[in-house]
């Protein structure tokens, strides 16, 4: 079956975050490019154009937890965008993530529902996260 729905999701399989955005995509009935970014890191330009798309400022989709961010001194405000995209090349582990790429936008999806904000197809049916939170009800309507 052909899907004319074209949606990007750089993922990490490792991130229940990144695994529940995915499946939201999913549940939409959308089967998405997945792209495991710390196997296929995007290279420089795209990841600038990523950001730029998502109105963001590099230092807003650096990931602290987990990362070297504290031993490579990432935490100094005066570091310019130019050596913190440095370091995301160097390390893609600071690159946050699920970033979902939709006709709708662009959005590093934290917390994970922010997906529904780009997704271009409704909710199939209901949808829990994997610590059980509703997220979407059964008659496919996000729960408030």
């Amino acid at each position: 079956m052909s899907n004319p729905i074209d949606i990007v999701i750089y993922h990490n399989p490792d991130c229940g975050t990144s695994r529940n955005t995915l499946a939201m995509i999913r549940n939409a009935g959308i089967e998405p490019h997945v792209i495991e970014y710390l196997k296929t890191p995007p290279a420089r330009e795209l990841l600038t154009q990523l950001i730029g798309r998502m109105g963001i400022q590099v230092r807003d989709l650096l990931r602290e937890k987990g990362t070297p961010y504290a031993d490579l001194g990432l935490q100094d405000e005066t570091l310019s965008e130019e050596r913190l995209m440095d370091a995301m090349m160097e390390h893609p582990i600071l690159i946050n993530r699920p970033i979902v790429v939709s006709p709708l936008g662009v959005k590093l999806c934290r917390p994970s529902e922010a997906v529904l904000d780009i997704l271009p197809a409704p909710q199939k049916g209901a949808f829990s996260k994997e610590d059980g939170e509703a997220v979407v009800d059964a008659t496919g309507q996000r729960v408030a």
